[in-house]
C-alpha cells in the first residue's frame, strides 16, 4: 500500500532541475512523483515496502539536490528566511567587488577613463567567480553528472569562458582585452535576479501563509472547573473550551451554551458573520463576535477544517497542469541546443575573421542570455498564486488540472435540491382525506426511518405539531421513490405519486399537478395491502392523504444562471422530481433545459450524453449523494452540505451555499489561464528574440545578463497580477 510525503527540496535553481529530480524520483520502483519549482516541494506517493523514505532523500541527494521532510510552517519559514538572507549577502559582496570593475565602464562616456590594472580586475572578479559563483558550478556537475543540463551549466560555462580568456590575455601578455567586469557583473545580475525572483515567490505563497496564521495559538480551557490557557496543540477531542468575544476559535466545535456571529470569511468567503447558538457547529480559526460561546472541542489538530483546507491548497499547489507539459519537454531539451547554438556563433564570428575575443563574447551572450528559468515558471507560479486566491474566496481547487479544465466548460449540470435551492424543504400542506393527525403520525414514523431531505422536512414539521413517531418494523426504502413499513400490523406506504401508483394507490391526479405546478414536491402517504404470493401488488389500497414540500430557490441561483449564460456556458439542471415541479424551479431560476424524475444512479450516465462532440461537461451538487455524477463529469463541483464539507467529492469544492461560487470558479480558471499564455508567451518572446539578437552580436553578456535576470521577475511579476482577482459581488 503506499504512502504520500510532501518533501522539501533545496538546491533547485530551474525548471530543468524539478523536470531531472522528478524523472529520477520516478524511476524508483513503485514511486509517483511530482516537483514544483514554485514551491520547492516534491509530492511522492511511495511503497514503503520497496523504498524507505531515506532511500527517497538519498537518490534526491545523488542528484545533487537535498531534502527534508516538511516541518511546521514556523520552522520552514525561518528556514527560507535564512536561506533569503544568505542570498542578500551574496549579493551584496558580489555587487561591492564588481561595482569598481563596472564604474570603470560606466564612467567612459562621460569622458573619465578610471583604468584599474589587469591584476586588480583578477584580484576581484575571482572571488565572485570561485567563492560567490560556487554555487552555480556545484549545480552544473550535479546536473551533468545526472545526464541534464540546467541554467547553472549556461552561467558556469559563458562566465568561465570569459573569466578564463581574460585570465591567459593577463598572464600571457597578449593584444587584447580583458572581460573580468563581465564575468563578474554577469553572475551579480544571476544573483540579483534569483532573490528578487525568491521574494516574488515567497509573495506567491502568501495566500497559504496567511491561512496557516489564521489560527489561534492557545485557548481557555476548562480544567476540574477552572479556566486555563492552553496551546492549541495539545487540546483534544470532548475538551470544552471557552471562546470570548473578538477571539478566533482555536479548534473545530459544538456550540454548548451562548449564541453570538461568527466571522467565517476565511472558510467561506461569506464577508456577513453567520448566527450561532447552542447546537451549532464552529470552526477553527473563525472569529467570534459580540457573544461569549462554550463549547465542546469536535476535530483538533490536523483533523479541522481549517487543516483540511491548507492540505487541500498545498497539494494544488505542488500538482501540475496539462499545459505545463510542453514547457517541461522544451526545458528539458533547451539547454542542449543552447550551447550548440553558442558553439555555432563562436564558430561563426570565428571563421569570418572578427578575432577569437569577439567571438567568444558573442557566445557567451547567447549562453547566458538563454535561461529557461522563465519558461518553467511561467504556469508554477499562476498556479500558485491562483490556487491561494481561491482559497481565501471560499473556492478550494483539488489540483491544478481541474482549475485548467474549468475554463473550457461548454456543459454545466446542476442538481436542483441543495445546489440551485436551499435544500432544507419545508411542509407547505398537510391535506389528509380523513384526520390529519393519524395521516402526520403515519408520515412521520415512516420518514424517522430515512436520511432523506424530504424525510427530515417531515420530522421538523411533527415537533411544531408536538407529535412523537412511534415504532415501525420492516423497512425498506426505495431510493428515489419511497418507503414501506410496517405500522400496528398495517402495511404503509410514504412516496411520490409514481410510487403509490405502483402500489395499487387511487390519487387525485389533477390535485396533486397543481400543487406541482407551484413548485411543490407531493409525498403520497397510504395504507397498502400486502402482495400475495405471485402479485406484483395486493390490489388497492388506501389513501390517507398528501404532504407538499417545498425547497425555496436561493437569492442567489437566479443571478448566477443569468451569468453562466453570458459567459457561454449551456446550462442544464437535473432533478428527481416530476415534470411540473422541476419545471416550476427551472423557470424560478431560468433555466430552458432540465431533466426530470432523473434517480441518483441514473445521473452519471445521462452525464456522459452532454460530452457528445468533445464538450468539457461539468457537474455542480452536493458532494454527497451526487458523488458518482461529480467523478463522471470533466470538473465537478461539490457544493458544501449544511455544515459538512465535502471536501474530497469534487475536484473543486466550494465552501459557499452559492452557486455563484461556481461562476467564481470558472472566472479564475479563465483569468489563470490567460495570465499562464501570458507568461509562456514572455517566456518563448524573450528567447526567441534574445537568442539571435545575441548570437548576431548585437547584445554584450553584461546586458544579456540584465535581461536574463529580469525576465523570471517579469514572468512572477505577472502572475502576481492574480492577488487583484475579486469574486462576484
Amino acid at each position: 500500500m503506499k504512502t504520500h510525503i510532501d518533501l522539501q527540496v533545496t538546491g533547485m535553481h530551474c525548471a530543468n532541475c524539478s523536470a531531472r529530480l522528478e524523472k529520477v524520483l520516478n524511476l524508483l520502483p513503485d514511486v509517483e512523483a511530482a516537483v514544483s519549482i514554485a514551491t520547492e516541494k516534491a509530492n511522492i506517493d511511495y511503497d514503503p515496502e520497496k523504498i524507505a523514505l531515506a532511500g527517497l532523500i538519498k537518490a534526491i541527494q545523488e542528484a545533487g539536490f537535498d531534502a527534508h521532510p516538511l516541518r511546521d510552517f514556523a520552522a520552514e519559514k525561518r528556514s527560507r528566511a535564512a536561506a533569503l538572507r544568505r542570498q542578500q549577502l551574496q549579493f551584496i559582496l558580489s555587487a561591492l567587488l564588481t561595482a569598481p570593475m563596472l564604474a570603470e565602464m560606466l564612467l567612459m562616456p562621460a569622458g573619465i577613463h578610471l583604468m584599474l590594472p589587469g591584476w586588480v580586475h583578477f584580484a576581484l572578479a575571482t572571488p565572485v567567480q570561485f567563492w560567490i559563483g560556487a554555487r552555480f558550478y556545484s549545480g552544473a556537475w550535479s546536473s551533468l553528472r545526472g545526464g541534464g543540463a540546467n541554467m547553472d551549466v549556461l552561467v558556469a560555462l559563458g562566465t568561465s569562458a570569459a573569466y578564463l580568456m581574460s585570465c591567459a590575455v593577463l598572464l600571457l601578455g597578449l593584444d587584447q582585452p580583458i572581460y573580468f567586469e563581465a564575468s563578474a557583473t554577469l553572475i551579480t545580475l544571476v544573483l540579483l535576479g534569483k532573490l528578487l525572483e525568491a521574494r516574488a515567490k515567497g509573495r506567491a505563497s502568501s495566500a497559504l501563509e496567511a491561512l496557516i496564521n489564521l489560527q489561534p495559538r492557545t485557548a481557555h480551557v476548562e480544567k476540574d472547573g477552572l479556566i486555563v490557557e492552553m496551546a492549541v496543540e495539545q487540546m483534544q477531542t470532548e475538551d470544552v473550551f471557552l471562546v470570548r468575544p473578538g477571539e478566533s476559535v482555536p479548534v473545530d466545535g459544538i456550540i454548548l451554551d451562548g449564541a453570538s456571529g461568527v466571522d467565517e470569511a476565511m472558510l467561506t468567503g461569506e464577508s456577513l458573520p453567520q448566527g450561532k447558538q447552542p447546537g451549532d457547529k464552529v470552526y477553527a480559526a473563525t472569529l467570534n463576535g459580540q457573544g461569549l460561546l462554550k463549547c465542546r472541542a469536535s476535530a483538533t489538530g490536523s483533523h479541522t477544517q481549517l487543516a483540511a483546507i491548507i492540505r487541500l491548497v498545498e497539494q494544488a499547489q505542488g500538482s501540475k497542469a496539462a499545459i505545463q507539459k510542453l514547457a517541461d519537454k522544451i526545458s528539458s531539451v533547451f539547454v542542449p541546443v543552447v550551447v550548440v547554438i553558442a558553439l555555432l556563433t563562436f564558430g561563426a564570428w570565428w571563421m569570418t575573421g572578427s578575432g577569437f575575443s569577439t567571438a567568444l563574447i558573442n557566445a557567451v551572450a547567447v549562453l547566458v542570455i538563454s535561461c529557461p528559468c522563465a519558461l518553467g515558471l511561467a504556469t508554477p507560479t499562476a498556479l500558485v498564486v491562483a490556487t491561494g486566491r481561491a482559497a481565501q474566496a471560499g473556492i478550494l481547487v483539488k489540483d491544478a488540472q481541474a482549475l485548467e479544465r474549468a475554463h473550457k466548460l461548454s456543459v454545466l449540470v446542476i442538481d436542483k435540491t441543495g445546489t440551485l435551492t436551499t435544500g432544507q424543504p419545508i411542509v407547505t400542506d398537510v391535506l389528509p382525506t380523513t384526520d390529519d393527525t393519524a395521516m402526520l403520525q403515519t408520515a412521520i414514523r415512516l420518514a424517522q426511518a430515512s436520511t432523506h431531505p424530504l424525510s427530515r422536512a417531515l420530522m421538523d414539521y411533527a415537533k411544531t405539531r408536538q407529535l412523537v413517531p412511534g415504532a415501525t418494523v420492516n423497512v425498506s426504502e426505495l431510493p428515489g421513490q419511497g418507503l414501506h413499513a410496517d405500522i400496528d400490523g398495517e402495511r404503509c406506504l410514504l412516496g411520490s405519486p409514481a410510487f403509490a401508483i405502483s402500489c395499487g394507490i387511487a390519487v387525485d391526479e389533477q390535485r396533486i399537478l397543481q400543487l406541482q405546478r407551484q413548485g411543490k414536491t407531493v409525498l403520497v402517504v397510504a395504507h397498502s395491502p400486502r402482495p400475495q404470493p405471485g402479485e406484483e401488488t395486493g390490489g388497492r389500497g388506501t389513501l390517507l392523504g398528501y404532504i407538499a414540500v417545498a425547497d425555496q430557490l436561493r437569492a442567489s441561483s437566479r443571478p448566477a444562471i443569468n451569468r453562466l449564460r453570458e459567459m457561454g456556458i449551456r446550462v442544464v439542471m437535473l432533478s428527481g422530481d416530476n415534470q411540473a415541479t422541476a419545471q416550476a424551479i427551472a423557470e424560478q431560476a431560468g433555466i430552458t433545459e432540465f431533466r426530470a424524475e432523473v434517480r441518483p444512479e441514473d445521473k452519471a450516465t445521462l452525464l456522459e450524453t452532454f460530452k457528445t462532440g468533445n464538450r468539457i461537461v461539468g457537474m455542480a451538487g452536493d458532494g454527497i449523494n451526487d458523488a458518482p455524477a461529480l467523478a463522471a463529469a470533466d470538473v465537478s463541483f461539490a457544493m458544501k452540505s449544511g455544515s459538512d464539507i465535502a471536501i474530497e467529492a469534487a475536484d473543486i469544492t466550494l465552501m459557499k451555499n452559492d452557486l455563484m461560487s461556481v461562476v467564481d470558479a470558472i472566472s479564475l480558471s479563465r483569468a489563470t489561464l490567460a495570465k499562464i499564455r501570458q507568461n509562456l508567451f514572455f517566456a518563448f518572446a524573450y528567447n526567441i528574440l534574445g537568442i539571435p539578437l545575441a548570437a548576431l552580436g548585437m547584445l554584450n553578456p553584461m546586458i544579456a545578463g540584465a535581461a536574463m535576470a529580469m525576465s523570471s521577475v517579469s514572468v512572477v511579476s505577472n502572475a502576481l497580477l492574480l492577488k487583484r482577482w475579486k469574486p462576484q459581488d
